[in-house]
């Protein structure tokens, strides 16, 4: 028995081993491995490659509609400069066109009411300049045969004894004040304000005056609708 007990505590003192047996890793598994590898790292950069396309992507349309944005503006306001641009020359037109008008109508009216037929120291006026008609303009001319506005003026007004200011300014305030609507033969136009004209002439009757125009056209018969005058006095 003792022998026995003895076998019996020998053999429980006895290690138990176990051996775990590993698959092997054989060459087509080992591919498998490496082909998952790669196809995850691809993945991995397919997504890396799709995340920045779509941020370029919103950057872009992000941009285009500040750029559309800036273009709407900008056609805008040269809609709007263009507007006020037509605004402004048709105003201008429109005035251009009444003061037209308004001069026209002034030279028809005084050329159908005023008097055609110059007598007495008007005439001898009135012959005065038609008789220098085709002389030169000459700057600070006096006659006899070259001329500037207010020269001849002077010179036509010494014919009835008449000592009339040299120079347009003063010859705009040297009588009395009539409307173009009611000239006689003998008046002086002039062109300007009264006291500031810068041009005279002599009404002739019918429409027309004579006055020494500018080197160009000399002393020349012209109707009132030729350059219609600002105002006329009287002096006889």
């Amino acid at each position: 028995m003792a022998a026995a007990g003895a076998s019996a505590s020998a053999n429980a003192a006895e290690p138990v081993t176990q051996t775990l047996e590993l698959p092997t890793l054989t060459a087509d598994m080992a591919a498998q491995v490496a082909e998952s590898a790669d196809a995850t790292q691809q993945a991995a950069a397919n997504y890396q490659l799709q995340a920045e396309r779509d941020a370029a992507a919103a950057k872009a349309a992000k941009q285009a509609k500040a750029d559309l944005a800036e273009a709407k503006k900008k056609a805008e306001a040269r809609k709007k400069a263009a507007e006020e641009a037509a605004r402004k020359a048709a105003a201008e037109r429109a005035t251009r066109d009444a003061e037209r008008t308004s001069l026209s109508a002034s030279a028809s009216v005084s050329a159908s009411t005023s008097t055609s037929t110059a007598t007495g120291s008007a005439a001898a006026i009135v012959n005065f300049v038609k008789a220098q008609v085709g002389d030169s303009y000459v700057s600070g001319g006096t006659g006899p045969n070259s001329w500037d506005c207010s020269g001849l003026v002077q010179a036509a007004f010494s014919q009835i004894g008449v000592d009339l200011p040299r120079v347009s300014q003063d010859q705009s305030t040297a009588g009395t004040q009539v409307s173009l609507s009611n000239l006689q033969p003998g008046d002086i136009l002039y062109w300007g304000s009264a006291g500031s004209a810068y041009h005279v002439a002599v009404y002739v009757g019918d429409g027309m005056f004579v006055g020494a125009q500018n080197p160009s056209t000399g002393v020349a018969e012209k109707p009132l609708s030729y350059d219609p005058p600002t105002g006329a006095v009287r002096v006889l």
